[in-house]
């Protein structure tokens, strides 16, 4: 390990003699709730909830894990600190309770997907190591677009425990196969038709194939770029404090799935539009795109995207227009519709915003309106996915949906 980052384990890669470097990924001991019911104190992840959700959550327990995810400004007084005071009350009063010895934790979600087939995805929540961006064993999928915020950073300082996982997706073959064999029963819950189960896995030696599968090949960060980017400045604030490079900052929470076509369900992220008229933005896109009429766009339409192999252009009333590539117009692309997209409006006004799901898209555009229009695009293939991690490459932002979301609250993972 001479010259690696600390903790980074380097492999040698057949015989080139080229070494490769692989992340740690370890047990650690969990925090759980200890007997509330699982559907009353887990939560989805913090971004994706709006104000009525949290006044939804908060309403329905309160232990509930929104509470302390998402703090709200009361009394005047600091809301990250009142979110760590009450965390810590739960841990005295016994609400959450803290595993003797260091464990994996199995998380199984069970679901129908878009088009009726039974899926189950398993994975593993442990402790992935943090490392910096040029390292290249934890990989990012996408670019990220910056956020100025730092609520995840303050409410990670004042709790110090990780509460929502990233969602990691290991190249190492045979993950899944390690993971099939069920641990100790912790619990389960369904949400919105996905069933979510959690197992505790201690036994030395299943603990330790689990890790050293991880450890065999990089992970790409599929889920939570910027709880990652969160996860490594704590980590440079833990070390410049302390000059400690062994403390529990030096890895995240993160749940590792294998990437493989049946562990993944990926859906699309729509781009909406401002900032530009209609007409110059049907001019620009017409310089790849044949643009024939779709009709109003609705629940089928992104079935007959796929069937037609084009995208699907939205106006705010609901009028769609197909999207065809043009012969040759994208020859020297990858095969990426937000990539196609960001290269014909380069250098034009308009102004890109993400949305995921149809039914969203209208009630923005209708509730809106500066939103000139929107392009519906497809999902994009595991195949693609998994050449963007071996060719080091990244996609535009917001390329990827990774569905079911994973639950936060399930295990929570102490930093001291």
């Amino acid at each position: 390990d001479r010259g690696a980052p600390h903790g980074t384990r380097l492999y040698q890669v057949g015989g080139s003699g080229t070494l490769c470097a692989v992340p740690r990924f370890e047990p650690f001991p969990a925090l759980r709730y200890a007997t509330d019911p699982l559907g009353d104190v887990t939560a989805p992840p913090y971004d994706v909830l709006s104000d009525a959700d949290v006044d939804t959550l908060t309403g329905r327990h309160e232990h509930n894990i929104v509470r302390v995810d998402v703090p709200r400004e009361r009394d005047g007084e600091d809301r990250y600190e009142q979110a760590a005071d009450l965390l810590r009350t739960w841990l005295a009063e016994g609400i959450l309770v803290r595993d003797d010895d260091p464990s994996f934790t199995l998380y199984r979600m069970s679901f129908v997907d878009a088009a009726g087939a039974e899926r189950e995805i398993v994975g593993v929540l442990g402790a992935l190591e943090v490392v910096d961006d040029d390292i290249g064993d934890v990989l990012p999928h996408e670019r990220v677009t910056p956020k100025a915020s730092t609520d995840r950073l303050d409410l990670t300082r004042a709790s110090r425990v990780n509460l929502s996982p990233i969602w990691g997706l290991s190249l190492a073959t045979g993950l899944t196969r390690l993971l099939t064999e069920p641990g100790e029963a912790v619990g389960s819950v369904t949400v919105d038709g996905v069933t979510h189960t959690v197992e505790r896995v201690t036994s030395t030696e299943r603990v330790a194939a689990i890790s050293a599968m991880v450890w065999s090949d990089d992970v790409l960060i599929a889920d939570g770029h910027h709880r990652y980017a969160v996860a490594r400045r704590y980590r440079d604030e833990i070390r410049a404090e302390s000059g400690d490079l062994g403390t529990p900052a030096e890895s995240t929470l993160a749940f590792v799935s294998e990437l493989v076509a049946d562990q993944l369900s990926v859906e699309a992220i729509h781009r909406v539009y401002r900032g530009i008229d209609l007409p110059d933005l049907l001019a620009a896109l017409e310089v790849g795109f044949e643009i024939t009429p779709a009709g109003p766009a609705g629940p089928d339409t992104l079935a007959a995207m796929q069937e037609r192999d084009a995208l699907c252009l939205v106006e705010p009333d609901g009028t769609g227009h197909w999207l065809t590539p043009k012969a040759g117009a994208f020859d020297d692309l990858r095969a990426l519709d937000g990539l196609w997209l960001e290269h014909l409006l380069d250098g034009t006004t308009a102004e890109v915003t993400y949305q995921h799901g149809v039914h969203e898209l209208h009630t923005l555009m209708t509730t809106d309106d500066s939103v000139t229009a929107a392009v519906l695009i497809r999902p994009v293939g595991v195949d693609e996915i998994e050449r963007t991690a071996r060719e080091g490459l990244l996609m535009p932002p917001k390329s990827t949906f990774f569905t079911p979301k994973l639950l936060t609250g399930l295990v929570l993972r102490p930093l001291y």
